[in-house]
């Protein structure tokens, strides 16, 4: 998101899975993934860690195409978020798929791909 912020011009459409950065995450009851990663990624720069830019304020400035895909099921990233995420984004569409956990993308490609080949062909 901070990206497509700095250089709107160059992000045509957005694709967000299960992002778990960007805006005040526990506020929206997601479990802290920080310990966890850290303790199994040593070797991650400490700027991944560390960083916890609140950028909701200026969601609104994104006008290209949002893609939100969700898993109910996601406790780093729970279902609350793309909501909260579909409700700042002028331009959002939120798909929720039951049962799904953080690695939906990965996990579920099959149903994930033809979502994102359609956002994509969007105007």
């Amino acid at each position: 998101m901070l990206a497509a912020l700095e250089r709107p011009e160059q992000v045509s459409h957005l694709v967000l899975a299960a992002t778990s950065g960007g805006m005040d995450m526990a506020s929206l009851g997601a479990q802290d993934w920080r310990p966890l990663f850290t303790a199994e990624n040593r070797t991650v720069p400490q700027w991944f860690i560390e960083h916890h830019e609140d950028l909701t304020h200026r969601l609104a400035e994104l006008r290209m195409p949002v893609l939100l895909l969700w898993g109910d099921a996601d406790p780093i990233s729970p279902v609350g978020v793309g909501q909260r995420l579909a409700a700042l984004l002028p331009r959002a569409e939120l798909h929720v798929f039951p049962g799904a956990g953080h690695r939906l993308a990965k996990n579920l490609a099959v149903q994930v791909a033809p979502l994102i080949d359609r956002h994509l062909a969007r105007s």
